[in-house]
């Protein structure tokens, strides 16, 4: 069964463009002209996938992304013309899981979504893992966090990261070593975009995020999970 990609855009000469493209290399492509119609579709088609305009009539793209992460942990790729680092920091923030912007490299978008169709962490030899005394668990099947037997709610880019830090517990994973085995090879340039996100994840399932019990910074070389 092919890989169900939803764009969903006011620009119907890029939904269409972006459709000739990803159909070319197999995928199915779910469109949508609308906010509102792609929150429709994305509800009745559960697509593996999601690329999103930001500047839209009837909602925008921010407001879809929130709405979005609220029914699924589904990929989402903001696609737009909005090229300032404040706009790239708040697609992050409200939990898209990358930021392309227009005019895009045809080779670069394909790449991307096929990252992100992939990156699911492959599973360890235990479904789950269990860390300081049960107060951390980890399931790979599920993909869900506990941290002090609370779920806790992580963007499939922010699981891949803790996925492989917790593989690697208690080594010192360099950023770029994290960087591809997370997202890719194609994100190996991706590292100042780590930072942001280990920031997130602290956010996530520290009791006290500046004092951190879980991911430990290595000071110019990269990040560690405590073995616990």
């Amino acid at each position: 069964m092919s890989e169900k990609v939803l764009v969903i855009d006011d620009e119907e000469t890029t939904v269409q463009l972006i459709g000739i493209l990803l159909e070319r290399k197999g995928y199915e492509v779910i469109k949508a002209y609308r906010a509102e119609e792609g929150l429709r579709k994305a509800y009745r088609y559960q697509p593996d996938i999601v690329l999103l305009d930001i500047m839209m009539p009837d909602m925008d793209g921010w407001e879809v992304c929130k709405r979005l992460r609220e029914m699924s942990d589904v990929p989402i790729i903001f696609l737009t013309a909005l090229d300032e680092g404040k706009n790239v920091v708040r697609g992050l923030e409200l939990g898209a899981d990358d930021y392309i912007t227009k005019p895009y490299d045809n080779d670069e978008l394909v790449a991307r979504v096929k990252a992100h169709l992939r990156r699911s962490p492959r599973p360890s030899i235990s479904d789950e893992l269990v860390f300081n005394n049960g107060d951390f668990r980890i399931n790979f099947m599920n993909r869900e966090v506990y941290v002090r037997n609370e779920v806790r709610h992580l963007t499939p880019k922010e699981f891949n990261l803790l996925g492989v830090l917790v593989r690697n517990a208690g080594r010192v994973v360099t950023r770029n070593e994290l960087v591809t085995q997370a997202w890719g090879e194609e994100y190996g340039d991706a590292i100042d975009s780590l930072k942001l996100y280990i920031h997130y994840l602290r956010q996530k399932i520290e009791i006290n995020p500046n004092q951190p019990d879980y991911i430990l910074t290595s000071r110019g070389v990269g990040y560690r999970f405590a073995n616990r």
